[in-house]
């Protein structure tokens, strides 16, 4: 009988991390921060005029996250932006269990090192209640996107939400996941 995958940073989170953030915020089993979700988040707000951008956006997203992503559409018309209610002006893809853990693994490991001149992300994206939220401004740091094939680059929004009540516990957390922080 075949054991069940499991990623590897969910095996280093119950394995290493749980244990060391118990002991260091001095709380019980179940009060322990964790990694619930994270949104993968791209607005596109030309797809109003470009309906091929969306379709792009869509594959591109599903490539990167291994999970195809949803569109979202306008809840309000914005005469301004030429905008209607129902449009398609996003995608979006949520990220649970062992998806979520490979994805942040490959992010850590692999597509943020590409950024040129990288020297860490930044610590000020937390909300105040545990969530940090990171700004990719190009999406070619991850390998799966072939630079030929992409017709305009793109950028999206990598919230990761986590159990912890506050900033400091939930920077805690990540950085026991080694998530490069430069502050």
């Amino acid at each position: 009988m075949s054991e069940k995958y499991k990623s590897r940073l969910r095996a280093l989170y119950e394995d290493e991390i749980k244990p060391a953030l118990k002991n260091e915020l001095n709380v019980g089993v179940m009060a322990v921060p964790k990694i619930e979700k994270i949104v993968v988040n791209m607005g596109l707000g030309e797809a109003i005029a470009n309906k091929k951008i969306l379709e792009d956006a869509v594959k591109e997203l599903t490539a990167i996250a291994g999970q195809k992503p949803v569109v979202n559409k306008a809840r309000k018309s914005i005469a301004t932006f030429k905008l209607r209610e129902g449009m398609p002006i996003g995608t979006s893809v949520t990220l649970r269990k062992d998806n979520m853990y490979d994805f942040l693994d490959h992010l850590i490991n692999i597509a943020l090192p590409r950024v040129k001149d990288f020297k860490g992300v930044s610590g000020k994206g937390f909300d105040g209640r545990g969530n940090y939220t990171l700004g990719i401004k190009e999406f070619f740091i991850f390998p799966e996107i072939d630079f030929n094939k992409v017709e305009k680059s793109k950028g999206f929004n990598i919230t990761i939400v986590t159990t912890a009540t506050n900033d400091k516990d939930a920077k805690l957390l990540l950085k026991k996941f080694n998530m490069p922080f430069n502050s």
